[in-house]
């Protein structure tokens, strides 16, 4: 890309005000309009806002793209362990009233751990999808 400054000023002003509503999104989520899903595309068009006005290649040079690939696993097994954690509780799998003293505790830890699984997840999808379209193939 060219060296445009003032894009390239605004766009490193922009992004920690992308990335931190991402998190408000991501924690309100269970109070309101909001979650993983949402938190988890704010997340990666902030690093695609990144990438195509610094070039791929810087994106890379701070995350490769095994980061990615083991985010989208980490993601996905941190929700099939919240599942489980409620088998090995004597309740149902995904049943969160079991995860802590009492139900309503419980529906908060495991909504929230849910909620960041699946904003993991689809954060990293998103940006693998970019990696994979941006790249140049030799």
């Amino acid at each position: 890309m060219t060296e445009d400054v003032v894009l390239r000023v605004i766009t490193k002003q922009l992004i920690p005000y992308i990335l931190l509503f991402a998190l408000y999104v991501q924690f309100h989520g269970d109070f309101g309009p909001g979650g993983g899903f949402q938190a988890g595309v704010l997340f990666g068009a902030a690093f695609i806002l990144y990438g195509m006005v610094f070039g791929v290649a810087t994106v890379e040079q701070l995350f490769s793209t095994s980061v990615f690939r083991i985010g989208i696993a980490a993601g996905v097994l941190l929700y099939s362990a919240v599942g489980l954690a409620g088998l090995m509780l004597a309740g149902n799998f995904l049943d969160y009233n079991v995860l802590a003293a009492y139900p309503k505790e419980g529906q908060h830890i495991g909504i929230m751990v849910i909620e960041f699984g699946v904003g993991v997840t689809v954060a990293a999808v998103v940006v693998s999808a970019f990696y994979a379209f941006a790249q140049p193939k030799a």
